[in-house]
């Protein structure tokens, strides 16, 4: 026993540790450096207009693009879940295709099929449609590399429950769309939540794929990791890491939202 109790204690203690190096000591790094010069400082750093800006593009391009690949990722996780159908491993596979493609890789596509020279380029210009270069082309490309983490998080759970309790609420009379409410989605909010906090995180903090598609227009298409890029570029060192502060804030501001719904759910 006591030597269970000893090994316990290290792995915890290497767990503390793990987590302060990787997660507490950089946290504390950046705030640290954002108010390094002081409240004030740090206030009119946050508050310049073209952060403020960044901010604002990066949380509706995370506004927009959460929910639809919420929709998305449900959908395509029921079709490969609950049918038999030709093709289904293959689906599979496209479903991962965009966490094995690079996202500078991504961008560059992107900008072949929309860009002027691209593909479908011409018949844009002549219509005057401009995607490239836009905050269009910035959530196309976070629908992009975000697509596949909420059917990650759905498709091994659906597998695993089963069709039992689906099956038996169609039995009792329930059609496809109260089975659906009643049914299924209790049964995989949790993953849902989880896929969608995993969505939310990649959009906040997407830099390679959207610098290509966006140009990095200050005060226009830069997203806030852009906009930290280029404060570093411009020497602003205590600005950059106020906005990093504003990324980790956010980031923060979710865990503590998936915290109290759990807490809800277990009340």
């Amino acid at each position: 026993m006591a030597a269970r109790s000893v090994g316990e204690i290290a792995l915890i203690s290497i767990a503390v540790v793990a987590a302060a190096v990787t997660l507490a000591v950089p946290l504390a790094i950046i705030f640290a450096f954002a108010l390094r010069e002081g409240l004030g400082t740090y206030v009119a750093n946050i508050t310049q207009p073209h952060t403020l800006h960044a901010i604002w593009l990066t949380v509706i391009t995370a506004i927009i693009v959460v929910p639809i690949n919420m929709a998305v990722g449900v959908a395509l996780a029921w079709l490969v879940t609950r049918f038999r159908f030709r093709g289904r491993d293959l689906l599979v596979t496209v479903i991962e295709l965009p966490a094995a493609v690079s996202p500078i890789v991504a961008g560059v596509v992107y900008l072949f099929l929309y860009g002027g020279q691209g593909l479908l380029g011409p018949t844009l210009q002549s219509a005057s449609v401009q995607i490239m270069f836009t905050p269009l082309a910035i959530v196309l490309v976070s629908l992009f590399v975000t697509a596949p983490y909420v059917a990650r998080e759905l498709i091994p759970l659906m597998r695993q429950q089963g069709t039992e309790d689906e099956e038996a609420a169609l039995s009792l009379g329930a059609n496809g769309w109260q089975m659906f409410w009643h049914v299924t989605l209790p049964n995989i909010r949790w993953g849902l939540i989880y896929g969608a906090i995993l969505t939310n995180a990649r959009v906040m903090g997407e830099f390679g794929a959207v610098s290509v598609v966006s140009g990095a227009i200050r005060g226009q298409t830069n997203t806030l990791p852009l906009q930290i890029n280029l404060l570093f570029n411009d020497f602003n060192i205590t600005g950059a890491f106020a906005a990093a502060s504003t990324l980790a804030l956010i980031a923060v501001l979710t865990l503590v939202l998936k915290s109290a719904l759990e807490a809800w759910e277990e009340r």
